[in-house]
């Protein structure tokens, strides 16, 4: 795998349209993933979850700042590694806690596993374990809403490994020829599960699959925040303008292992410690200390706020109960007329 940087130049944040309260807002929205991760990974290791546990830690800027380019109305279907997208489309993280605790106050009432949670109220799809599969559904979304007469655009994401389903072939070929409002995010982390990405693909960019398919593509940091918000704002205004769907690769890299039960000893020592040196939220801090947008009293108050809100968060969740047996057919089956 190579540790080149994609050809894009970085614009300030002026340029794409951020202002400084924007900013503060995509450090918070990263700030508070990570923490959120940091404390679920704390619970998994003492034995209060169920399930494994997958971090985003290194790429939270990919999901916060494309899920930031959207607008009320629209979709956005996370994958196991975006949990960033549903803070940032409004979620809250005692929810997220209960969630994972399997509490009645979980998004789904405690009756899924710890992944496979969803807000449409917020327009946020639960994500889909059989990968690939998002890309067809929100393709079927940003169709119904043509129907309807909407002005929506539905995002999704997709791993690197993951480009190599039928689904994300199939769904992405339907939104082209259809020409779909749908935004695919192609988030390329170095490794599918610890196959490196020059061993299970002969292309150097995933960007090519989306020329392949006719639909304009490129590739940016993933690391930079600025730049994925660029790109996606610029994808999801076409995609509302009737200009269809787009690919934006991102190169990225997942910090941790596969999951909590995985140690990444496959990960060769000098790519972490050059990655290390690309944190997508130390980066966000030097591009807005450099310039003044954000001094040290204001990112500790930022700082302070997250830690407070996920105590409460946490306090909520235990408290909230587990689900009662009589209650399992919920959602699952049409209620008598």
């Amino acid at each position: 795998m190579s540790t080149a940087e994609p050809q894009v130049q970085p614009a300030p944040h002026e340029a794409v349209g951020l202002s400084v309260d924007d900013l503060h807002k995509l450090y918070y929205f990263m700030r508070l993933t990570r923490s959120v991760e940091d404390c679920v990974r704390r619970l998994y290791l003492q034995g209060r979850l169920q399930g494994a546990v997958y971090s985003s830690r290194g790429q939270e800027g990919t999901a916060v700042a494309s899920a930031y380019a959207l607008r009320e109305g629209d979709y956005v279907a996370p994958l196991i590694r975006d949990l960033g997208a549903s803070f940032t489309r409004g979620v809250e993280p005692r929810y997220v806690f209960a969630q994972w605790l399997g509490r009645s106050g979980g998004l789904s009432g405690g009756r899924d596993g710890n992944l496979h949670f969803g807000d449409l109220t917020h327009g946020v799809l639960p994500p889909i374990s059989m990968l690939g599969a998002a890309i067809p559904l929100c393709a079927g979304i940003g169709l119904a809403g043509r129907q309807r007469g909407l002005k929506c655009v539905a995002l999704t994401y997709i791993g690197d490994g993951g480009t190599n389903t039928g689904d994300f072939h199939e769904g992405l070929n339907f939104a082209a020829v259809l020409r779909l409002p749908l935004v695919l995010i192609v988030e390329d982390n170095g490794f599918a599960y610890s196959t490196p990405v020059a061993q299970h693909v002969a292309i150097k960019n995933f960007a090519q699959r989306g020329v392949a398919y006719g639909i304009p593509s490129e590739t940016v940091d993933g690391n930079d925040v600025l730049q994925v918000y660029a790109a996606s704002k610029l994808a999801v205004d076409r995609a509302r303008d009737g200009g269809g769907p787009t690919l934006i690769e991102v190169k990225t890299f997942r910090m941790r292992g596969h999951a909590e039960h995985d140690d990444a000893s496959y990960v060769p020592r000098d790519l972490i410690e050059h990655w290390e040196q690309r944190d997508p939220i130390e980066l966000l801090v030097r591009y807005t200390s450099d310039r003044g947008l954000m001094d040290a009293t204001t990112q500790s108050e930022i700082d302070d706020g997250i830690n407070q809100e996920i105590e409460t968060a946490l306090e909520w969740a235990d408290d909230s109960p587990l689900p009662v047996g009589i209650s399992q057919g919920d959602g699952v089956y049409a209620s008598p007329m």
